[in-house]
């Protein structure tokens, strides 16, 4: 009976034991799980916060980089504005000195004028020698004068009255011509070989611009940065 007692409680001991120790080690197990567990998802938050960080700086170098293309593109377009601006501007200018200079050249009285200055007897001004051939604008010139001189039709000298000036009030050996490509001023030669004068106003309208145009281009940049 004794021994029996003895086996029974040597069974109970050993089960008791085996209960702990089972326990113990799916306690263990359960907390090595639970640690992996944690650290697998801490692993996860960890690449994912990474990849959100990377996604974040990737979308910033984006918006950066179509900012600044935005901006040079606004750029380059105010840039190309304000050049076809000042281009316009200019050729405008450019246009209107050249009709003022053609109205005021195509007067009847300013032509008188310039051909009284450049040859008449007066002596007003330095004069051309015989032979010399002065031109007109044959629309100023009228087609009545051009009709009265049908006599020089073939060579186009006007010998008769023209702007109010008579033959006799010229130097001698000046002959007055129209040409039909002269639309305002005068052109004046010396001779057949002589010294060409180039008083058109084409000529005058040109010679202006190279002392305008700076001064105007300068005001430009003044005003249209």
């Amino acid at each position: 009976m004794a021994a029996e007692q003895e086996t029974a409680k040597g069974v109970d001991a050993l089960i008791a034991r085996l209960r702990h120790d089972g326990v113990a080690a799916g306690t263990a197990e359960a907390e090595r799980l639970v640690a992996d567990a944690q650290a697998e998802a801490a692993r996860i938050v960890a690449d994912a916060e990474d990849a959100a960080d990377r996604t974040r700086a990737e979308a910033k170098r984006a918006a950066d980089r179509y900012a600044r293309a935005g901006e040079e593109a606004l750029n380059t377009a105010m840039r190309d504005a304000v050049l076809t601006m000042k281009s316009t501007l200019m050729a405008q200018f450019e246009q209107d000195v050249q009709r003022m200079v053609s109205a005021e050249m195509s007067d009847p009285e300013m032509l008188r004028r310039m051909v009284l200055e450049l040859v008449g007897r007066a002596g007003q001004a330095a004069s051309v020698g015989e032979g010399a051939s002065v031109i007109l604008p044959a629309e100023v010139v009228g087609p009545e004068a051009i009709t009265a001189n049908a006599d020089d039709i073939q060579s186009g000298a006007l010998t008769k009255y023209v702007l109010g000036l008579a033959q006799e009030k010229l130097k001698a050996g000046v002959t007055l011509y129209a040409a039909s490509d002269l639309h305002g001023g005068i052109r004046a030669r010396a001779g057949d070989d002589g010294v060409a004068l180039d008083l058109s106003d084409q000529a005058i309208a040109a010679l202006l611009m190279q002392h305008l145009q700076p001064r105007f281009r300068a005001v430009l940049e003044g005003v249209i940065k």
